[in-house]
């Protein structure tokens, strides 16, 4: 049971940061600062891929090589996103 109500913690805090992601897009913050709502968007996803590669894809119990792994491409996605952005400006 106790399985049960972690797995609807971790739920409900995805589902939060998600409806975090969701407020910022749609309350125009974009137009006005587009790097306040970038950086905030980043790090709001950062958290959940850490959420669920920690909880549900379980790295606590692979080797740290494969953690560093998956921490160097989360490092390409975000240099590719920085990239990205700047087309868009």
């Amino acid at each position: 049971m106790s399985r049960t109500k972690l797995y609807t913690a971790i739920y409900v805090v995805l589902f939060v940061l998600a409806t975090a992601q969701a407020v910022v897009e749609q309350a125009g913050y974009l137009e006005e600062s587009y790097w306040l709502a970038f950086w905030a968007i980043m790090v709001l996803s950062a958290v959940k891929a850490v959420v669920v590669a920690g909880w549900y894809q379980h790295l606590r119990w692979e080797p740290r090589s494969l953690t560093t792994l998956m921490l160097l491409g989360l490092l390409g996605a975000v240099a590719l996103t920085v990239a990205a952005s700047y087309s868009i400006l």
